[in-house]
């Protein structure tokens, strides 16, 4: 764990600046699995970027880069602190444009402390939201949507689920799918109303003659890299033609950092590496027991 992370979270917090604590932390606090991380995402507003970016300059000498402005800025520790290497993600939308960070994202979170500073934890909600949708040759993030649904599932908000995944809710569907499949004696913990809802909608959609918009293609919503082929041979990329923020001038930037992801990804972790001491310190003390808690 980076030395700088604690007095990051502190001056976010001490100026009164929204943020909630996402990635490897999490995923501990609301499921019990600790594995080990190389950095740290904290979830903010897009319109709190700069402030946050004059505050961490100003207190403590650190920069800020705007690295993708459609979704992602980072915080890199100052080579003094030893933290050349280290950086912190400031996450507003995910990759694909289609889970901007808004006000709700800051109501009804769990509370917990990390190296001394209280945060606010990322809801199960938004924590499947924001990985069902990453589906990369590299990085798949089933498994995380599965044990969210494991340890999650019988306290969601299911109406907001529903509602934040909106037009995608295929992709929901999919997971609950695979849901069932991975634990089958467990399937129980997804509501059956949700499941009848969903399938309710395929059977209606099955039913109905050919959309309008067969030549969109929404596998760009899963991947960058995986179905650009379709888009060069004609198709509409769907991250311009759906709810997504992005632009094309995000679309372009965004593949053309394809060829830079293995210089700018963290070093991982070697296999059986003991979990960073602070995620088993807040699961132990602050994440919720049982699954009707």
């Amino acid at each position: 764990m980076a030395p700088f992370y604690g007095p990051a979270l502190r001056t976010l917090h001490e100026a009164g600046v929204p943020f909630v604590l996402g990635g490897t932390f999490a995923l501990a606090y609301l499921t019990g699995i600790c594995r080990a991380t190389a950095d740290l995402d904290l979830f903010i507003r897009r319109t709190d970027f700069d402030r946050i970016a004059q505050l961490l300059h100003e207190r403590q000498g650190w920069r800020c880069m705007l690295t993708h402005p459609h979704w992602l800025a980072k915080v890199h520790g100052s080579d003094q602190d030893g933290d050349g290497a280290a950086f912190i993600d400031l996450i507003f939308n995910s990759g694909n444009g289609l889970a901007p960070v808004d006000e709700d994202w800051f109501r009804g979170n769990g509370q917990a402390q990390l190296l001394g500073v209280p945060v606010r934890v990322m809801k199960a909600e938004d924590a499947l939201m924001s990985k069902a949708f990453i589906m990369e040759r590299e990085r798949y993030d089933g498994g995380d949507v599965a044990h969210l649904l494991q340890a999650c599932a019988e306290r969601m908000d299911w109406e907001r689920v529903l509602a934040r995944f909106g037009p995608h809710w295929r992709v929901l569907l999919a997971h609950l799918t695979l849901f069932g499949y991975i634990y089958p004696g467990e399937r129980h913990h997804v509501p059956g109303w949700v499941m009848a809802q969903l399938l309710g909608r395929l059977h209606e959609e099955q039913g109905a003659p050919p959309r309008a918009d067969m030549a969109v293609c929404a596998g760009t919503l899963l991947s960058r890299e995986q179905y650009l082929h379709d888009v060069s041979q004609g198709y509409v990329d769907a991250r311009l033609a759906s709810t997504s923020t992005m632009t094309a001038d995000d679309v372009q930037a965004w593949t053309q950092a394809i060829g830079d992801r293995k210089a700018a990804e963290p070093p991982v972790p070697p296999a059986g590496a003991p979990p960073a001491p602070q995620v088993a310190r807040l699961l132990l003390a602050d994440r919720p027991t049982g699954r009707g808690a």
